[in-house]
Formats: structure tokens, sequence, C-alpha cells
């Protein structure tokens, strides 16, 4: 008999924040002059990041601002374990032990566990190492080389999250966790959806969208909905 599947986003639901965000913060904030080419290119990006259609390319030019000098896919691993190791107490802090709590009975009820996010996979599995999660399967956005730096390849969001979770081989979803408005396909593919620390005017989007009683659960991110 198979395993249920079991799928988690990551940011603002098991991990209070953005991770990502905080990861090309931290790449952009090693040197003044990362810092200041993202200052002046604000202006272009961030509208780019604030809409769906474009959010990968605002995400892109911030990635690629913050790595800049990085000639390798896998020079990125080795950055991110350097933002790790000089982050730790914030990281840690920022995980929720609600969630976790709820990560761990699916594992031991003997669940297929996967974590979905669009954060680099390899960020989420050091923040998971943490708390002794470091076997979990994690599907993330992916990077590739670009004039110097790194930009995104594959961002795991929206209907490509659902992309890459069957190109992954998974098969039908039982219980799906997000706070996002942008997972609607994976909490829609999901026989039980579930809604966590959703922004406060998303809630009675939804209620209106999503199966009639269909959790919508605050797991401990204070400025965010949820009961």
């Amino acid at each position: 008999m198979s395993r249920k599947l079991v799928v988690f986003d990551f940011d603002h639901t098991l991990y209070d924040g953005d991770s990502g965000g905080h990861l090309v913060g931290w790449l952009i904030r090693r040197s003044a002059w990362r810092s200041i080419a993202a200052i002046l290119a604000a202006p272009i990006l961030l509208p780019l990041v604030a809409f769906l259609p474009t959010r990968r390319f605002g995400i892109s030019g911030f990635l690629w601002i913050g790595t800049l000098g990085t000639h390798a896919r896998n020079d990125l691993d080795a950055l991110i374990d350097q933002y790790v190791t000089h982050d730790a107490a914030n990281i840690r802090a920022r995980l929720l032990p609600k969630a976790l709590a709820v990560l761990q009975r699916h594992r031991d009820a003997g669940d297929e566990v996967l974590v979905a996010t669009g954060a680099p996979p390899e960020l989420a599995r050091a923040i998971l190492d943490f708390v002794a999660h470091q076997d979990l399967p994690v599907i993330g956005s992916l990077s590739r080389p670009f004039l110097g730096g790194l930009v995104t390849r594959e961002h795991c969001h929206h209907e490509n999250k659902m992309r890459m979770v069957r190109a992954a081989g998974h098969g039908p979803i039982e219980v799906a966790y997000s706070d996002s408005a942008a997972d609607l396909p994976l909490l829609l593919a999901a026989r039980a959806p579930v809604v966590v620390n959703p922004k406060r005017g998303r809630v009675d989007m939804f209620r209106r969208v999503l199966p009639p009683g269909t959790p919508i659960l605050n797991w401990g991110c204070a400025e965010r909905g949820g009961d």
C-alpha cells in the first residue's frame, strides 16, 4: 500500500519569513557595491517581484547582483553554507515549533512528507538540518549561471511548483500545507488542503475558493491571520 503524500510549503509555513529573500539580502549586503547596485536596480526589480507573471525575473535580478562573480551553480551551495553558519541563531529562531510538530506527526504516521518551496532546495535542507529533518526530500527553485552570476532557471512557484512535484514522480497529494495564494494550485490539488499563516487580507479569498471547512490556522506568525 502506497504512503499518503503530504506536501509542506516552507516560507511562512515551516519558517517565519521569506527564507530565499533573507539569503539574497545577505548575499547583497556582503559588499557595499552590491548594496548600491541593488538600490539602483530596485525601482525596476521590485515591481517585477510584486506581480506573479514577472516575479521570477525580479528575483533573478537581485540574485544576480548578490552572486556576481560566482561562476558555477555549486558555488551557491557554499554561499548558502556560509550564510546559514553566519546567521544560525536568527534562522533557528524563525523555525515554527507548531509546524515542525505537525510535520513530525506525519512522519511518525508513516506518511511520505515532501517540502516544496520557492527557495533554493539547498537552503531549505540546510535550515531543516537544525531540527534533524535533513533527510526530508525538498523540491525548490533552481538557478543557472548568467553573465558572471546566477539567475533563477526554474522558479518553484504557483503552477510551476505543481509541475516540478509531478516531474519528480510524486502522485496524488493527500494533504497540503501553505500560507500563499500563489500555492492555490497545490492546495486545490490536495484531498485535504490546510492554509497556515495566511496574510489577513487573503483569508476571505481562501474561504471562498477552497472546500468548505478547510482549516485556516496560525502556527506562530504573529503578523499573519488564521485561527
